[in-house]
């Protein structure tokens, strides 16, 4: 026989699972349109320099949250390419709209908290209607800081990105590209 104290501890525990499962899937909505692959070029200025860079993202759904990868390939004067490549996972927060980074696995897998003094970038990401803004803070070595911003807004053909990266105030690079949804 439940008592009524086992009872109302069970209907309790299951109206909070709901919840959160509620709140995990309005989450996941607000993302849908940003879910899939996309790729093109970009114009890269800064530092008197004007560039081209092949880009390619994809996001995708992830357990309770998303991931964002994304590769820059750019082609050196010498002919030699740069690829660089980020897969960070999301996670809702408290604040609505509002998505902190995962955190990072140690050499053993174990997962360790990011430490901006330490070096580590303190990444999150934010939505707002059409839009998904992913920001990178980087302390530097002086005190001072880098923040990179990455702005993806959904558009018929995939997505329009503005990219730049700010030093102590200073803008040192800025991005701007269409990148399209590849079927």
């Amino acid at each position: 026989m439940k008592t009524p104290h086992r009872t109302t501890s069970c209907a309790v525990l299951l109206l909070a699972l709901m919840t959160l499962a509620g709140a995990g899937q309005a989450a996941t909505d607000e993302l849908d349109i940003f879910f899939g692959e996309y790729e093109g070029q970009a114009v890269t200025g800064g530092a008197n320099e004007i560039s081209k860079r092949d880009l390619r993202v994809k996001i995708s759904p992830a357990a309770n949250g998303f991931t964002v990868n994304w590769v820059a390939v750019t082609k050196r004067p010498d002919g030699r390419l740069k690829r660089k490549e980020y897969l960070i996972d999301f996670h809702p927060t408290k604040r609505k709209n509002i998505y902190r980074s995962g955190e990072r696995r140690d050499m053993f897998g174990n997962a360790v908290p990011l430490d901006p003094l330490k070096g580590d970038p303190y990444v999150w990401a934010r939505v707002e209607g059409d839009t998904l803004t992913v920001f990178a803070l980087h302390v530097l070595e002086d005190g001072g800081y880098e923040m990179q911003t990455y702005a993806r807004k959904r558009i018929p053909e995939g997505i329009d990105l503005k990219y730049s990266r700010i030093r102590d105030g200073e803008t040192l690079r800025t991005v701007e590209g269409t990148l399209f949804e590849v079927k």
